[in-house]
């Protein structure tokens, strides 16, 4: 019986579920037979691959929930991988017509991998990827977003809604950093949500390097301007695309102790962000004599799992039965794209990735965007040259703790 296989790679976002269970639906009307595989793409590197058969009844009883029937891994073979594991007869044996990927840009390339060296080998598949990221960041036509982004962002808000009141009741401030390791999206996307006073993306530094000071001063700027309005409590927000856009030099004089990999680098993966950035920022208050108390909060790992909104339902349902469609006319070696008017179509690596490194770079916040701007300059809050003399108060030099001119803008 002709089949197709499915796996998921990367990390878990709002949808996976309803991508897989909408191929599948979609490919056992067509007299397919659909096979799930466990743990990526390390099932095709073994003898004994954990497989899932999918039928409908399993298909209709995942699509709307949160999480991955498929286990999911970050594995990326190796050359030798390839050479000496690849597991050719799972292939063979089950009639593969199609492999199917869900995940971000590097599941993608693997999948190229995986379909050219079967056609070396005289087994020609064509293989399909669905992309998705909570962090917005794949450069998809048209500002479409990824799918999962929308639903992390919307309980992503929920949690954050409920930050700002503890800071609202208790009259704290908090220091939140949400996921986005290369572009600040989805902290843009919560704190604009929630009427955040501050907002610290990376995207903010294009006219000067991204420094601790810098950031730090950003937060101060925001509580004495605060200060000055009468409020004594408040929520910033930094993405921690901003933490990992630091040399390795200011993470080194930063006085703060991380492990380190085998190349030397800070292994920025296992620390939170939110409690090192407040940790600096107490530092910083007690030396500017500021009576403020603040407190930690981490948005990432908590919102990659929860039940998809009715937006990436849609979304990933049409994503999940336009896999079909272009397997119909012969598309292979492409992403999945759905416009928002529900028309499909092929997107090739090819035509994203850099020409040189071969890597598909970032998509950006637009910080000169009309929303951004209005953002920036109607809700945010910090100190301007109108400012200085009232915060003289606190700040013995209140223009080094101006906003613009922190950022060079």
């Amino acid at each position: 019986m002709k089949s197709i296989a499915i796996l998921t790679g990367g990390g878990p976002a709002p949808g996976m579920n309803t991508v897989v269970a909408s191929v599948a639906k979609t490919f056992l009307r067509k007299g397919f037979r659909v096979i799930g595989l466990h743990g990526g793409y390390s099932a095709l590197f073994t003898d004994k691959p954990r497989v899932q058969e999918i039928d409908f009844l399993l298909a209709d009883s995942i699509f709307n929930r949160g999480g991955s029937l498929l286990k999911m891994s970050r594995f990326k073979p190796t050359d030798d991988d390839f050479a000496q594991r690849f597991n050719l007869s799972f292939f063979v044996d089950n009639d593969v017509k199609l492999l199917v990927t869900v995940g971000g840009d590097d599941t993608a390339s693997t999948a190229n991998r995986v379909a050219k060296f079967l056609a070396d080998r005289q087994y020609p598949i064509a293989n399909i990827h669905v992309p998705k990221t909570i962090d917005n960041d794949l450069p998809l036509p048209n500002g479409s977003p990824t799918f999962g982004y929308n639903s992390a962002t919307a309980q992503g808000s929920v949690l954050a809604s409920t930050v700002m009141e503890d800071a609202r009741t208790s009259e704290n401030w908090f220091v939140v950093s949400a996921m986005g390791r290369s572009a600040g999206h989805l902290a843009m996307g919560i704190a604009s949500a929630c009427h955040y006073p501050m907002v610290i993306i990376p995207e903010f530094f294009f006219n000067t390097e991204i420094t601790i000071e810098k950031i730090v001063n950003m937060l101060v700027s925001c509580i004495v301007k605060r200060k000055l309005m009468g409020i004594n409590y408040g929520v910033a927000m930094i993405s921690e695309g901003v933490f990992h856009s630091l040399s390795d030099d200011e993470i080194q004089r930063s006085g703060i102790h991380f492990s380190y990999d085998e190349h030397g680098h800070p292994e920025l993966g296992k620390v939170s962000k939110a409690h090192i950035f407040n940790d600096l920022l107490e530092q910083k208050i007690k030396k500017l004599g500021l009576k403020v108390k603040s407190r930690p909060v981490e948005i990432g790992y908590d919102i990659r799992c929860n039940t998809p909104i009715a937006y990436d339902l849609t979304y990933c349902t049409q994503m999940g039965m336009g896999v079909y469609a272009l397997f119909e006319q012969g598309c292979t070696g492409c992403m999945v794209y759905v416009d928002h008017v529900g028309n499909v179509s092929p997107l090739y690596l090819k035509d994203l990735q850099d020409p040189v490194t071969g890597k598909i770079p970032p998509r950006l916040v637009d910080v000169k965007s009309n929303n951004v701007v209005a953002y920036v300059n109607d809700i945010m809050e910090y100190i301007t040259p109108s400012d200085y003399e009232a915060a003289k108060a606190y700040l013995a030099n209140p223009e080094e703790y101006d906003f613009h001119r922190i950022l060079n803008w």
